[in-house]
């Protein structure tokens, strides 16, 4: 028992190491927790001689992660989110209404249903209503009024000042080392659908470049993913996206412009309960860097 009581799992040092993890490596966790390189090293190591044992592989070659760093990740996952919840859950004030949310495929495909789901526990007088777009058309559905609030990509120049934003990410040209692609042939690409603003942006770019082809077109990011796989063409990918033997072409094509993921209101939408989620995934997603992919 003594043993026990001289061992302590610092909230802190958990969440340095389940960013670790996230973002690959303590230099990119520590520009995610607003950190420097060394306090979380020092957390971590810290963390280290109150367990006594390592969590970080630290020789050449070796696993990010002991197995003892493995099995405390497994722990640390649902010890952060009771934490967080109980904070939550201990401040919170009443809130009652209706919120009609947007969100786009990736990120309803991510960690913000975790989010979502502790603040329906938490305000269960607050009813939730979301629908899952492409970007272009949750922000027409902004413009009509007929959702309180959506998540949706723009590019840098797009964000408004009344945005939230929630984190950045570069878009990039991609195909799979296998395809060729000749000079004098126009490029093949996948295509999202004609909603998708990265569809846009490369045809207006194509009046003054190279001729792109359309050879497959889908509203899925996991369809173009597996096309790419597949060597069917040239796609528009951002970083979440790029993933095994993906190539990034830097060549014949103009760079992307950067994208932004922002929380944009309708015009006159304000109460305390969207005040209140607004808060809430900012503060998660600004801790975590970004929304996590699910699974």
């Amino acid at each position: 028992m003594n043993e026990l009581n001289s061992r302590r799992l610092e909230i802190d040092a958990l969440r340095a190491l389940s960013a670790i993890r996230q973002h690959g490596g303590i230099t990119k966790a520590a520009v995610a927790l607003g950190l420097s390189q060394s306090a979380v090293s020092h957390k971590i190591k810290r963390l280290e001689v109150s367990l006594d044992c390592e969590l970080l592989g630290r020789k050449a070659g070796a696993p990010m992660f002991t197995a003892a760093g493995e099995d405390l990740l497994n722990y640390a996952g649902r010890i952060l989110m009771m934490h967080d919840e109980a904070l939550l859950s201990l401040s919170k004030t009443p809130l009652a209404g209706r919120l009609l949310l947007g969100f786009t495929e990736d990120t309803a495909c991510s960690d913000l249903a975790r989010i979502l789901g502790r603040f329906r526990r938490l305000h269960p007088n607050v009813t939730v209503r979301t629908k899952v777009r492409m970007s272009l058309v949750l922000r027409a559905m902004l413009e009509r009024g007929e959702l309180d609030a959506a998540i949706v990509q723009v590019f840098d120049h797009e964000v408004r000042p009344a945005d939230v934003i929630l984190y950045r990410e570069r878009l990039h040209w991609v195909k799979h080392p296998e395809l060729v692609i000749r000079q004098d042939e126009p490029i093949p690409f996948l295509s999202f659908d004609e909603d998708c603003f990265y569809r846009k942006w490369a045809f207006d770019m194509g009046r003054d470049g190279p001729v792109l082809e359309t050879v497959f077109e889908c509203s899925s990011a996991a369809g173009i993913v597996s096309a790419v796989n597949a060597t069917m063409g040239v796609a528009l990918l951002s970083d979440r996206y790029i993933q095994g033997e993906m190539q990034i072409i830097t060549d014949r094509l103009p760079p992307p412009p950067s994208l932004a993921y922002v929380v944009r209101r309708a015009r006159k939408s304000r109460n305390p309960a969207l005040d209140t989620l607004i808060r809430e995934i900012e503060r998660d997603v600004g801790r975590q860097g970004g929304l996590a992919l699910a699974g």
